[in-house]
């Protein structure tokens, strides 16, 4: 891997567990020789996040809407700005610069996102790792609701595991860095065996 997209939260009033969380896998990502992709903003974990890059002499790139793109919203300081139109556009682009994708804590923003990752490696768009940094079991409730999915039959087992996740930055790209895409389970979801 190369190069991490990062989806996570951009609101400020937040516990600042979560800011430094960010702060933390910025930094890590930095030291790792790994290009951050994220959102653009330098608001909430977004900004927390590029400065802990920027601050350890490592690459960000953001990519942002047209609508987003404004002093008060976008990181000034970047390696890099991608700007698009629209919200797809963004999130394509976003997906075609990195190798993999971690979602930190955040909302709507971030489920889609995740979300969207990972449907695209279950039915075969992508073979690269998802992980979720668990800063304090923030995703706990969202894991316990996949497992139940699982245990209904909603999820393949394989694609329930396709979600990576640990609480500690270093480990969760570790873990990203040894994964292997359950491409029998595609297959098998595709009706292709």
């Amino acid at each position: 891997m190369k190069s991490i997209c990062v989806y996570c939260g951009s609101a400020d009033r937040i516990p600042q567990k979560y800011l430094a969380a960010a702060h933390a896998m910025g930094s890590i990502l930095a030291h790792r020789g790994l290009t951050l992709v994220y959102g653009g903003g330098k608001t909430g974990l977004m900004g927390a996040l590029a400065d802990g890059a920027l601050e350890n002499t490592g690459q960000a790139i953001g990519v942002i809407t047209a609508g987003f793109n404004t002093p008060e919203l976008a990181h000034a300081g970047l390696t890099r700005m991608d700007i698009t139109e629209t919200i797809h556009q963004r999130k394509a682009r976003m997906y075609a610069l990195a190798d993999g994708y971690v979602a930190l804590p955040g909302g709507y923003g971030t489920f889609d996102e995740l979300f969207e990752t990972l449907t695209w490696g279950q039915i075969g768009e992508h073979a690269k790792p998802v992980g979720l940094l668990n800063v304090d079991g923030y995703f706990d409730p969202l894991l316990a609701m996949l497992d139940r999915a699982t245990a209904e039959g909603f999820i393949f087992e394989e694609h329930r595991q396709a979600l990576l996740c640990d609480p500690d930055p270093e480990t969760i790209l570790d873990i990203m860095a040894a994964y292997e895409h359950p491409h029998a389970a595609v297959k098998r979801w595709m009706r292709q065996t």
